[in-house]
């Protein structure tokens, strides 16, 4: 299986699942493609909320911000997992999630090494290289979605997870870019945090574990009280309320409405939750 997550919209996802339908029978299965735009930490947030369900797959991840610039793709092992995609930090957060108890392995592609990727049955045409500058080598400098991540994704699912030593344009990587999400300051009846992400029903997801709810009916968030339910259905529509999400935190939410409008909060703005009983 080989699962697929960009930032892409629509219809770049259709070529590089066109590539890989050329070059492996795996199965597909799109995770999203509609993360927010070059928003790396977004995008690691949900593969790391998402991908651990899966089965032992590859993972391939575009969410490319430093596209044709000199950072490189890179390849990550997680124990019995495999994802590709660019050297940007968004791969390491699911990566830990994957693999907690080992090691990440960690290999740079080659990319001057790769087989160039062209349209089935018009490799000789003018539009084989639409998009291409062939002074920089095999892959065009806007979409290595398609020229880069997922052959090389194809290729370790042909291969198998076990065997990326075996792939001669992968070599070991002396380093990577990191990103930590980050963890919220808890202490008694008091939790500092921030918002991580707005999904796109407008719930405010906090970095402050969920636990720091339990017991309490209604909680200060930064300064204006709300209660505290177990569902969204706890208060009446249009109201506001603390929640714990399926990923474990607390979430700032409206019921059947947007809770980022009704908090004025966005991804990355600072939150105080305080126990006001």
């Amino acid at each position: 299986m080989i699962t697929i997550a960009s930032d892409f919209g629509s219809p770049y996802p259709a070529a590089m699942k066109g590539v890989l339908c050329q070059r492996t029978d795996a199965r597909l299965v799109d995770v999203a493609h509609d993360f927010p735009r070059q928003d790396v930490r977004a995008a690691a947030f949900w593969l790391r909320e998402v991908l651990p369900y899966f089965p032992p797959s590859t993972h391939l991840v575009v969410v490319d911000p430093g596209v044709g610039t000199d950072r490189n793709a890179l390849v990550v092992r997680a124990g019995d997992h495999a994802l590709v995609g660019p050297d940007n930090g968004v791969l390491q957060p699911v990566a830990r999630r994957l693999a907690p108890e080992t090691s990440l392995e960690s290999f740079v592609v080659d990319e001057s090494r790769l087989e160039p990727v062209e349209p089935t049955g018009v490799a000789s045409s003018p539009q084989a290289t639409l998009g291409r500058d062939d002074s920089s080598g095999p892959a065009s400098n806007t979409f290595h979605g398609r020229d880069v991540f997922a052959p090389v994704a194809a290729a370790i699912h042909e291969a198998g997870r076990k065997s990326l030593e075996s792939l001669a344009y992968l070599s070991p990587a002396d380093e990577t870019v990191d990103l930590e999400l980050p963890d919220a300051a808890v202490e008694d009846g008091r939790a500092g945090g921030e918002v991580l992400v707005v999904d796109d029903f407008g719930n405010a997801i906090t970095n402050v574990p969920g636990a720091f709810l339990e017991g309490r009916e209604r909680i200060a968030a930064n300064g204006e009280l709300v209660p505290v339910g177990d569902t969204f259905a706890a208060v009446e529509p249009g109201e506001r309320l603390a929640t714990v999400g399926s990923h474990g935190y607390v979430e700032l939410d409206v019921n059947q409405g947007r809770g980022d409008d009704a908090f004025g909060l966005t991804p990355g703005d600072q939150i105080v939750l305080e126990d006001r009983e």
